[in-house]
């Protein structure tokens, strides 16, 4: 009998493996095993300051240390491969990544593509031609306004050494482009649910050019994206741009592409069809 695929997930910019609670049920109560874990600086090794909480000082948030500071894409790429060296001694390996997770997974896969049996972009990061910085500013993204959020963002990065965003707070027009953004079809009690699962600080390093997909080495990985057809934050045709571009460099091994309704987190708070898409890849 074939052995069950451990299906190893990576979270997006800010987030956590509290996430991927909710999916972790679906796929075990459809009888696959799962692993979420957290970048370094994430979870429980997140910061959060006590100027956060309420009543807030957001001066006092503003210089607050954070012990993502320092924290680069190799350190992520360390932590996702010590994890698939342990999944691996089980059997199969499926490394799933949403969101920013895609810069780490797509760096993991660059190293270490005999770790992988079948690597999953959820709406994710898959940088081939450009690097990130590259992909905002070509028309795909021309809709997406990063200035959307700069009411919420804490202190200087360059003197934080972070990106720090105050999450919590009570500002209606930041709070109204966050869900338009990642949330437009999730009631407002779920879209507030999940903004405090979300923790406040981020590391600067998205990688550099170097890190894109490379034939030779991810390009030989099986591979799947998932697009979620309403995401406002990664719109669709900036997941379809990372696609075709990928099918390009290695036409003999395309991506298996599905489609999830929906915006960029929808399919984490109501996650069965993207548990009965993952459970789908379990065996090719």
């Amino acid at each position: 009998m074939q052995t069950q695929p451990t299906f190893v997930l990576v979270h997006g910019a800010f987030a956590n493996s509290f996430s991927f609670a909710p999916l972790q049920a679906e796929l075990a109560l459809l009888g696959h095993r799962s692993v979420a874990l957290d970048l370094p600086g994430h979870g429980f090794e997140a910061t959060f300051p006590a100027a956060y909480q309420a009543p807030q000082d957001l001066d006092a948030l503003a210089a607050a240390p954070g012990s993502i500071k320092g924290v680069m894409l190799a350190d992520n790429v360390a932590r996702v491969t010590e994890v698939l060296e342990r999944a691996k001694r089980n059997g199969p390996t499926v490394l799933v990544a949403h969101s920013r997770g895609g810069f780490t997974a797509t760096a993991v896969a660059n190293a270490r593509p005999e770790l992988i049996d079948r690597i999953v972009y959820v709406s994710a990061w898959c940088p081939v031609d450009l690097d990130v910085a590259g992909y905002y500013a070509e028309p795909e993204m021309a809709d997406v306004d990063p200035g959307g959020f700069a009411a919420a963002l804490v202190g200087n990065p360059a003197e934080l050494g972070l990106l720090r965003t105050n999450f919590r707070t009570a500002d209606p027009a930041t709070l109204d482009a966050f869900k338009q953004a990642f949330a437009a079809d999730l009631t407002d009690d779920e879209f507030r649910t999940f903004l405090n699962t979300f923790q406040p600080d981020e590391n600067l390093d998205a990688g550099t050019p170097d890190d894109r997909a490379r034939a030779a080495t991810w390009g030989r990985i099986p591979r799947t994206y998932v697009r979620l057809a309403a995401d406002a934050s990664m719109p669709p045709a900036v997941q379809d741009r990372m696609i075709r571009e990928a099918d390009a460099l290695t036409p003999d091994n395309p991506f298996d592409v599905r489609t999830l309704e929906g915006s960029h987190l929808r399919w984490l708070v109501h996650p069965k069809p993207a548990a009965e898409v993952l459970a789908s890849l379990a065996g090719i």
